[in-house]
């Protein structure tokens, strides 16, 4: 047998969801491949983010159903309770299921697995828990981590890493922050029964969204009873006798059981040792890397959220699969970052696909706009006034469909399809040939006729 050069062909740092489809695939084209993960093998989006998150979305809605349930002949025996330990342990027997899932997974592929933290010693040599590895090749797919602001009191807070292991429900609640996370948490405290205020640095939740669902979102998330306070970040957090008192810079103070920070991730690199192999980051610590996830160290690759290019878990495994496929398969391949949809699982739901209407006349100079405003079948029983919007940005030379957008329930599951046909180049005039599927929510798009007025 042929002596090796170095321990493996592949060193994966890192058992996200990018990292584990990078290394099984490599595994599965010949490649010798090991990962080490110091945490959990899974990653942020299946041990502590995007699953655990839609899990507790799910809880939190059944409030809603249990209302809505009477208008539809259903008597309830009693007025329904919420038990917050019972749904955190089933949360955390499901993913350990999945944790065990992705474990055998990696092993079943013959990939070596080491419970440790890795950092770099040079461009080829990692020490792994203290022991010295070496890889011809080495992928870096550590992630981000949420940021915390540097303010008095912060030790007091907690990010969303710490809020699916609460051990009490908090009955009143802050979260800071405007984005996906923020705003899916501020649902989640709020449908569980929460007094729940959501504070924000600029004018409107959800910046690069369409402006459309963006309002939207907010009388109805206004409406349902979360307290918006725009303009405002925390300015200081006391522990007192009944709580938290929190001072916010618009000169209001309130007093809640837990402050919840979401104001952004940043690439998990401290203390990765990226210096002593010359790995190059930019100003924010992303690693920059080109189309092919290869960094400006010939045998260093990065994918996932620790790049900064889009952070979705199924844009990391993308990458991943890119770069196995380029690697260890000679099927040179750049993942696609374009028309790549997304959703955020507020409560209604919001669902996208393409250029928002302001990206659109940016890009273009001008757009023809469809839209529906419309009651969605099942609040109509349920006596719930809560309406939803659906939108349809078209190129008006081309008449491709360059952006689909939708506020609504079930408003992910039918981005879904659209996003494939986008993609393909869904021109307006197919969408107008589409027979709907009626009655849904999802016939809407094919049922736009009159274009939107200039504004």
């Amino acid at each position: 047998m042929a002596e090796h050069a170095y321990d493996y062909d592949l060193f994966v740092i890192g058992a996200g969801s990018g990292g584990v489809r990078a290394a099984r695939m490599a595994a599965s084209f010949g490649a010798r491949v090991a990962v080490a993960e110091e945490y959990r093998v899974g990653g942020t989006c299946v041990i502590r983010g995007c699953v655990p998150k839609k899990l507790l979305v799910y809880a939190s809605h059944f409030g809603e159903d249990f209302a809505d349930a009477a208008g539809y002949g259903w008597s309830l025996p009693g007025a329904p309770s919420f038990d917050w330990g019972r749904l955190i342990a089933a949360k955390d027997a499901e993913i350990d299921r999945l944790n065990g899932l992705y474990t055998k997974g990696l092993k079943a592929a013959g990939v070596e697995i080491y419970q440790a933290r890795a950092t770099f010693v040079d461009n080829h040599t990692l020490d792994v828990g203290g022991r010295r590895i070496t890889a011809e090749t080495i992928l870096i797919a550590v992630g981000g981590r949420p940021n915390l602001p540097d303010l008095p009191g912060i030790e007091h807070a907690i990010t969303s890493n710490e809020a699916f292991h609460l051990r009490d429900f908090p009955n009143r609640v802050l979260v800071c922050g405007g984005g996906y996370i923020a705003v899916e948490f501020a649902g989640i405290f709020n449908g569980l029964g929460a007094q729940t205020t959501l504070a924000y640095r600029k004018d409107k939740i959800l910046r690069g969204f369409d402006e459309d669902l963006r309002d939207r979102l907010t009388r109805i998330m206004t409406a349902q009873g979360v307290d918006i306070r725009t303009h405002a970040v925390v300015e200081r957090i006391d522990k007192s006798a009944d709580g938290l008192d929190v001072t916010l810079s618009d000169g209001t103070s309130l007093q809640v059981d837990q402050v919840m920070f979401a104001i952004g991730r940043q690439p998990h690199v401290a203390g990765l040792g990226l210096d002593r192999a010359g790995v190059a980051t930019a100003e924010t610590g992303a690693i920059e890397v080109d189309d092919y996830s290869q960094t400006n160290v010939d045998n260093i690759y990065a994918v996932g959220d620790v790049t900064d290019r889009i952070q979705l878990t199924p844009v990391a495994i993308k990458e991943g699969h890119a770069f196995a496929l380029t690697k260890y398969k000679g099927e040179r391949t750049s993942a696609d970052h374009t028309h790549v949809a997304s959703a955020v699982f507020s409560q209604p739901p919001i669902a996208t696909v393409g250029l928002t209407e302001d990206e659109a006349i940016s890009k273009l100079g001008r757009c023809d706009v469809y839209t529906s405003d419309f009651k969605p079948m099942r609040n109509t029983l349920a006596g719930r006034d809560e309406r939803a919007f659906a939108k349809a940005i078209v190129d008006p030379d081309t008449d491709r469909v360059i952006g689909l957008h939708m506020i609504g329930p079930e408003a992910p599951e039918i981005m879904q399809g659209l996003a494939v046909a986008v993609k393909m180049g869904l021109t307006k005039a197919q969408l107008d040939a589409t027979v709907a599927i009626h009655p849904s929510s999802a016939e809407e798009f094919v049922l736009m006729r009159e274009k939107r007025p200039d504004r």
